[in-house]
């Protein structure tokens, strides 16, 4: 009866302090996750707060090195970078840290602080356990020497992005007086481009406007131009949703033109200009001068004038025309129209300081 009665109560305390360890109590180091999204990838960091508290912080709470912290199964653990469970950190896609591969996922994230002005960074594939009291160094998905940097005091734990770019960030563990700099690298057009092979399997495939977007990102960022070429293609004509436009036709013309295949480009664009409107004509004849084709660009201008007299911008263009040219007289006199008819005053603004270039000499261009 009596060992019945003790394992009874046992039983009551175990429950008891699961229930309590269930309870939802605020911490001493509250958690927080950063998050920064290069190009597509979102790369997110999840991690508990300490404060400094007037404690000697690095070589003393953070001990140096590998360490036994007589806990777990680790007997050489390094930093938990943070307080309570592992640090973390998420990748949505394959990425690169201190230009070492990383695949997308979560993972532990760990440091071995050293005496002098370094670190190693460790992203451990076990990212669910407490602290770093059960690392396993057979667990290690990267390891990356880093270097140090000396900060303004900083009271709580805190990662950061800093130097956001187009295809890479640094993330950065501030504490006390000591930052934790390491950068990460994304091949963003290979992913977009991936992402979009992928989405043309499902519904995205099935709207023109897609295909159009993937030719231009493909175009403008370096994409396989045969691949940019067929999607194009593929929103032009051939397909229940495919329609010929100027915005896609003017699209493939620019692609042609890039493959060095120029009288395929301008035999698109004599196709493409009839379906043009005034603005889209105008904008297309600005196009001409900046890739310096100016013989190209007065024709279209006029073409334009032509199709459409006296509507705004027509003589703007012819201006621009004339002055690329050189014919700076004759820009002068197509100004003086554009400034009757601009649409607004903002525009006013614009012909009329155009009218003072032109009067000094100087090109509008």
């Amino acid at each position: 009866m009596k060992t019945i009665t003790q394992v009874a109560f046992c039983l009551m305390l175990c429950l008891s302090l699961t229930t309590q360890a269930q309870l939802n109590t605020p911490r001493g180091s509250q958690q927080a996750t950063v998050t920064q999204r290069v190009g597509t990838t979102d790369i997110s960091i999840t991690y508990s707060r300490p404060s400094v508290n007037d404690r000697d912080i690095w070589g003393s709470l953070v001990p140096y090195g590998l360490n036994d912290f007589q806990f777990g199964t680790s007997k050489a653990a390094p930093w938990r970078a943070g307080a309570n469970e592992n640090t973390t950190i998420s990748f949505t896609h394959n990425a690169k840290v201190e230009g070492k591969a990383i695949a997308a996922g979560t993972y532990g994230l760990h440091f071995i602080v050293n005496e002098n002005n370094t670190a190693t960074l460790i992203l451990s594939n076990d990212s669910n356990a407490w602290g770093s009291y059960f690392y396993n160094p057979a667990n290690d998905a990267l390891r990356a020497d880093i270097t140090t940097v000396e900060v303004p005091h900083h009271e709580l734990l805190t990662y950061e992005f800093n130097d956001v770019k187009a295809n890479s960030a640094t993330a950065q563990l501030v504490w006390e007086k000591k930052a934790f700099p390491f950068t990460i690298e994304v091949d963003v057009t290979d992913i977009v481009l991936s992402d979009i092979r992928a989405g043309f399997k499902g519904q995205a495939g099935f709207t023109r406007q897609n295909w159009e977007q993937a030719a231009g990102y493909a175009l403008s960022n370096g994409g396989d131009l045969d691949e940019a070429l067929a999607w194009v293609n593929n929103a032009i004509e051939g397909q229940f949703y495919s329609q010929k436009t100027f915005a896609n036709l003017q699209l493939k013309a620019q692609i042609l033109s890039r493959m060095n295949r120029a009288d395929e480009a301008a035999a698109v664009m004599d196709e493409a200009l009839p379906m043009a409107n005034v603005l889209q004509v105008h904008q297309y004849g600005r196009t001409l001068i900046a890739n310096g084709d100016k013989d190209k660009a007065l024709e279209v201008f006029k073409m334009n004038a032509e199709n459409n007299k006296d509507t705004w911008p027509v003589h703007y263009g012819l201006a621009r025309g004339y002055s690329a040219k050189g014919d700076y007289k004759t820009a002068l006199k197509h100004l003086r129209k554009a400034l009757a008819n601009a649409p607004n005053d903002a525009s006013k603004g614009n012909v009329q300081a155009n009218i003072d270039k032109l009067e000094k000499g100087e090109d509008i261009n």
